[in-house]
């Protein structure tokens, strides 16, 4: 049996459905028996008519009591029919179904499911699904419910599983070992795929469940854990001098550190001194200091005779990282140089002729830096700022430029510890988790479009005094299936309606990076008052005069992703706000909302998002270099994840390599899973 044979060549797909499948990601066999549904209705037990409740979906079994009407309702057709059972009777109604006329038999039996509506007594199940009463195709079953596209229905996908699944019949290799499945006591896999698309009760499905979520973070941990060891071990790292004090950069520095940057600079610094290569994550709010924390370990990697590199995720931030370390580190003699896409191509060679004779100290760049014609003489520390927009394999890349460099992982992405673990494993892990004392709380008010002209007036006082502003919006073009209001319309609403007396520009991901950069450069230096944005700004430019920022539709962000917008605003000394406008009025959006209004703590925020929107909307682990998770679910599967990171553990203290015969299968399971994304 092979798995990856082309799912085109699985039953009931065919040339015709294979695009279909494929838009999901299903190209092989094995993507199709991994494609897992999203939920379950129970359709295994019928009620009795009598006992149907208005709201439920329900199966009844009843007998037709007449042939199908047709009705006419302004170009519709409805279609209804009368059935019966011994304790009453009930209406099933179709719209556009003429083909229902000669389906059912005077005084037969069918089961039928769908959702019930009681008008005193008078019972209707609208567009049911239904069976003969021999048959199970729809109903006397758990039925699972897959994430569709269009033009590929619920009934399609089910039949074209089960063909997959007939073909793949006890013929699945395990993939865990025995001593695994045993010691957790989990399902072997045949059963566990089988009972995951079909389960015949619950209980199947949980248990089916249990071991297939076991395996997908157990494969995960071990192989971040593997490359762990790896870095490791391959070679002894950098011993930087301890005679190189850290402190004469603190000394300099225009405000105090906080005792959390103190704390995590202590344990850079004991990294930097010892034998082992440091694989540090720095975990920090926005604004709580990180770029300060890499610059004293970038002095001290030079001033021990290396060279730093520090890379960005744009050049704006880059070149923002370059002026604060020039103005810090230019009185202890360090020479900073810049290298984006955007310098010219005299400079650019000038200035890596001179990194590679050792004469610049400290290289800020984008990805330019990840280039192969770029050389260090000595290169003994990476820093990567905004890791979520880095994969593993570009970190790896930067610090093979240098002789087992260490390497300093950044972000302002809060994420909770036990998560970091799964998406970091490789490192460990530092948090800042105290904002500067002169910082202030951004005040965030959400409201409704209705308040639209009292938001525009508190935007002119603002601007009146001085000050700048963001308005953010979700999408760059015109969607009129979500009618939200476009970059470039509302550009033109406030540029020519609302504040024709301003200076208003906009911004959004699609254009060309000089482009932005130039606008962010004139919005920093004061010649814009208003920056319509996208989320483009989310990793940004310290504008310290911008105080407040307006985000349009803030019901379409994640929360972590609106607290990293807010955090845009209130880099300077002015009270900043945060004005969410929102539509809707669901119980989730006002929950997400007051979560905004009531904390500025980006790891309370962080955890409050996984829990409301689970792990796959959360971040997208593809940016991790890590595979999407196909059924495991962070927060829900919380408790697995424990028990996971314990074992992998284990078995790596008894078997880093895992060379010995019981952990063959875990060897394949991890080589077969991140062979592409994570160099083992």
């Amino acid at each position: 049996m092979d798995l990856s044979k082309d799912v085109k060549y699985v039953k009931g797909v065919g040339p015709s459905r294979v695009q279909l499948l494929n838009k999901l990601g299903i190209f092989t066999l094995e993507d199709l028996i991994t494609y897992y549904p999203r939920t379950y209705e129970d359709r295994s037990k019928a009620k009795n008519i009598v006992e149907c409740v208005n709201g439920e979906e329900t199966v009844i079994e009843a007998i037709a009591c007449g042939k199908v009407s047709d009705v006419r309702l302004k170009g519709k057709t409805m279609q209804k029919l009368l059935v019966r059972d011994e304790t009453g009777s009930a209406t099933m109604t179709w719209f556009n179904q003429s083909y229902l006329k000669n389906k059912f038999k005077i005084g037969q039996k069918y089961k039928f499911y769908g959702k019930i509506t009681n008008n005193f007594g008078k019972i209707t199940i609208n567009s049911p699904v239904f069976d003969e009463e021999e048959t199970n195709f729809n109903t006397g079953k758990i039925i699972p419910l897959y994430p569709l596209t269009y033009k590929l229905s619920q009934n399609v996908l089910r039949k074209i599983m089960e063909n997959a699944l007939l073909e793949v019949e006890n013929n699945l290799k395990e993939t865990l070992p025995g001593y695994i499945l045993e010691q957790y006591k989990l399902e072997e896999i045949n059963k566990s795929i089988k009972d995951i698309h079909f389960p015949r009760e619950l209980k199947d499905f949980e248990i089916a469940r249990k071991r297939l979520v076991f395996e997908e973070l157990l494969s995960t941990q071990l192989a971040l854990l593997q490359i762990k060891n790896n870095y490791i071990s391959n070679q002894n790292g950098i011993e930087f001098d301890k005679e190189i004090k850290i402190s004469d950069v603190i000394n300099i520095l225009p405000f105090k550190l906080t005792k959390a940057q103190l704390r995590v600079l202590e344990e850079i610094d004991n990294d930097m001194e010892s034998k082992k290569s440091m694989n540090r994550l720095l975990q920090g709010d926005v604004g709580s200091g990180k770029t300060v924390v890499a610059m004293c370990a970038a002095y001290k990697a030079v001033k021990c005779g290396y060279q730093a590199a520090i890379m960005a995720p744009t050049a704006i931030l880059a070149t923002q990282h370059l002026e604060n370390f020039q103005n810090i580190l230019k009185k202890l003699d360090i020479r900073c140089e810049l290298l984006i896409s955007g310098i010219s191509k005299k400079k650019k060679e000038e200035l890596l002729e001179r990194l590679e004779q050792g004469q610049i100290d400290i290289l800020i760049g984008t990805h330019a830096i990840i280039e192969e014609n770029v050389k260090f003489k000595n290169l003994g520390l990476v820093v990567t700022d905004e890791q979520h927009r880095f994969g593993v394999k570009q970190r790896t890349k930067i610090a093979q430029k240098g002789k087992n460099p260490d390497v300093l992982v950044m972000t302002a992405t809060p994420i909770p510890r036990t998560l970091a673990l799964i998406l970091y494993g490789d490192l460990d892990i530092s948090i800042i988790d105290e904002l500067p004392p002169n910082r202030k709380k951004v005040e965030t008010f959400a409201v409704q479009k209705n308040m639209t002209e009292r938001v525009n007036a508190f935007i002119e006082k603002q601007v009146k005094e001085g000050h700048q502003a963001y308005i953010v919006c979700p999408l760059v073009e015109e969607n009129e299936e979500l009618d939200l209001k476009s970059v470039e319309q509302l550009y033109e609403t406030y540029k020519t309606e609302i504040f024709p007396q301003y200076k208003v520009e906009y911004i959004h991901g699609k254009m060309r990076p000089r482009e932005k950069d130039s606008i962010m450069e004139r919005f920093k230096s004061g010649e814009i008052d208003i920056l319509i944005s996208t989320t483009v700004i989310e990793v940004g430019v310290d504008v310290p005069n911008s105080n407040i920022m307006v985000i349009e539709n803030a019901e379409r962000f994640g929360l972590a992703q609106l607290h990293q917008l807010r955090g845009r605003v209130g880099r300077g000394d002015y009270q900043s706000y945060c004005i969410l406008k929102f539509e809707g009025k669901s119980k989730m959006v006002r929950e997400r909302m007051n979560i905004m209004c009531s904390t500025n703590d980006g790891f309370v925020i962080s955890e409050k998002d996984l829990e409301l929107r689970g792990s796959g909307d959360f971040f997208g682990t593809l940016q991790h270099g890590i595979p999407e998770f196909k059924i495991a679910n962070l927060f829900e599967d919380m408790p697995i994840l424990k028990i996971v990171q314990n074992a992998a553990i284990e078995i790596m203290k008894d078997d880093a390599k895992l060379e010995k015969e019981k952990n063959q299968l875990l060897n394949k399971l991890i080589k077969t899973k991140f062979m592409d994304r994570i160099e083992i």
